[in-house]
């Protein structure tokens, strides 16, 4: 009974709201606790763009206390997706994954904050949508594990790699957080 309750809470803590306070973003100067600076890419994949689902993933993002930081629409190249997937590359379905992937737009985003690559990963869900936990972005709208909807980098030296990869350093934008500056925390 215990697993079923689990299960029930689990849409709540993945996607409702969340009340900002320290615990999401800690300045690195403030004199608390200070957090490195981790980005991750997130992409939203063709068949999340043309089911119009990128609010919807943004607003997840940005309810969890992430600061987004870069993100553009694009017909992804081929180069870019060899590069992206190259570890898949001698695998039988590499060239569907690439027919999809330039089916249509791609929008790419990198978003920062604390054990942001992590995070991202639990709140998408599993890659095949058969094994993705409701209340999780795959769990709530994927249809099948080659129509997945979204990309969430795996590490934190893969998502340094596939930010390079997508972004060139003057697509990031460094902003302040007027929220966490505000006089409820330390400058």
């Amino acid at each position: 009974m215990g697993g079923l309750l689990g299960r029930a809470a689990l849409p709540g803590l993945l996607s409702g709201p969340r009340a900002p306070g320290p615990r999401l973003l800690v300045r690195p100067s403030s004199g608390g606790s200070s957090w490195t600076r981790e980005r991750t890419l997130v992409a939203v994949k063709p068949d999340g763009v043309q089911r119009r689902l990128v609010g919807d993933v943004i607003q997840r993002f940005e309810r969890r206390g992430f600061k987004l930081v870069g993100m553009k629409m694009l017909q992804a190249p081929e180069r870019v997706l060899a590069e992206h997937y190259h570890d898949l590359q001698r695998k039988p379905f590499y060239p569907a994954l690439i027919s999809y992937m330039t089916s249509g737009p791609v929008v790419a985003m990198v978003w920062e904050g604390p054990n942001v690559v992590g995070s991202s990963r639990a709140m998408i869900g599993h890659t095949d949508s058969a094994e993705a936990a409701p209340g999780t972005i795959r769990g709530d709208f994927s249809i099948h594990i080659s129509r997945n909807i979204i990309h969430a980098s795996d590490s934190v030296e893969g998502a340094q790699r596939e930010i390079q990869l997508w972004f060139q350093s003057s697509e990031l934008v460094d902003w302040a957080d007027e929220v966490h500056q505000s006089g409820i925390y330390p400058p």
